[in-house]
């Protein structure tokens, strides 16, 4: 009586498979590379060509494409593991539609207790796909989420990772997202509000904040993140000893913060030359009354 210990059995197996396994890890790697690098480029072309005939800057056209391109990376990725999974397991078990068929009555029962655990996960998937084909936030944009602000690093099939300023990385189920502002969709506005004393020729100080806003847009360094020049918009808020000039222009996503550092820097310069004081507002006494006591 022959006796074939486990070990031999392995042997024989890996003897008579291993040459369609080894072809079908290659095969499915190249496919793998092959279709990504092919979705990548006919998502970037076709987003760009959408892009350019609604007009939209070329950061948001880049921010869409990057996206999309995640996420179907992931989808394909996940496809791809799957069929060489089940090309392996065609390999290993030939008959395997037969050897599972008596499992196939319990598979209902199962397909109900990992229905109603994986609601939340179909739920993310969903929300993920909807979040990304209303284009409510893109990778590289800036949101706010819950009490958290940040950029988008990440779009994933079942969350969102925002990382803020403090260098947190922040992830939210998809499905949890009700509320999201996006500080980057299309243009932003740089809002300034400088503050002067009642006594200022208030015409003239609009007038010099106005025609530094007119140069930005004239300086090939800034010129390109303005879309229109910032401006004295209104008066804000008076009181005894300080008014308040809110000036405000459109520029380009992601650009408000260092137009509205610029303009900040450019206005206290002329202040200082044309002799225009700057006012001080109740936060400013509080500190200068304290800073006194002592």
């Amino acid at each position: 009586m022959n006796i074939t210990s486990p070990l031999n059995t392995i042997s024989i197996w890996i003897d008579e498979h291993w040459v369609p396994v080894i072809a079908t890890i290659i095969v499915g790697w190249l496919v793998y590379i092959a279709g990504a690098k092919l979705l990548a480029i006919a998502i970037r072309r076709v987003v760009g060509i959408n892009g350019k005939h609604n007009v939209w800057h070329h950061r948001d056209i880049e921010k869409r494409q990057d996206t999309l391109v995640g996420l179907v990376r992931n989808i394909w990725r996940l496809l791809i593991a799957v069929t060489i999974a089940y090309a392996l397991i065609r390999i290993a078990v030939p008959n395997i539609s037969t050897t599972l068929a008596p499992l196939f009555a319990s598979a209902g029962i199962i397909g109900i207790a990992l229905g109603f655990g994986a609601q939340s996960l179909i739920k993310d998937f969903l929300s993920g796909i909807f979040i990304i084909s209303e284009n409510q936030y893109r990778v590289g944009d800036i949101i706010q989420l819950e009490d958290a602000s940040g950029t988008v690093e990440r779009i994933g099939t079942r969350s969102t990772m925002l990382r803020d300023v403090e260098g947190n990385v922040h992830f939210f189920p998809n499905g949890m997202v009700q509320h999201v502002v996006n500080k980057t969709m299309g243009f932003s506005n740089a809002r300034v509000t400088v503050s002067v004393t009642p006594e200022t020729d208030i015409e003239k100080a609009v007038g010099i904040i106005n025609q530094i806003g007119a140069d930005m847009t004239q300086d090939d360094a800034w010129k390109g993140k303005i879309i229109e020049a910032p401006a004295y918009v209104m008066m804000g808020a008076l009181s005894a000893t300080a008014v308040e000039l809110i000036v405000s222009g459109k520029v380009q996503p992601s650009d408000q913060w260092s137009v509205s550092a610029e303009l900040r820097h450019r206005i206290l310069r002329e202040f200082e030359a044309k002799d225009i004081e700057l006012g001080l507002t109740n936060s400013t006494v509080v500190s200068s009354n304290r800073k006194h006591k002592k």
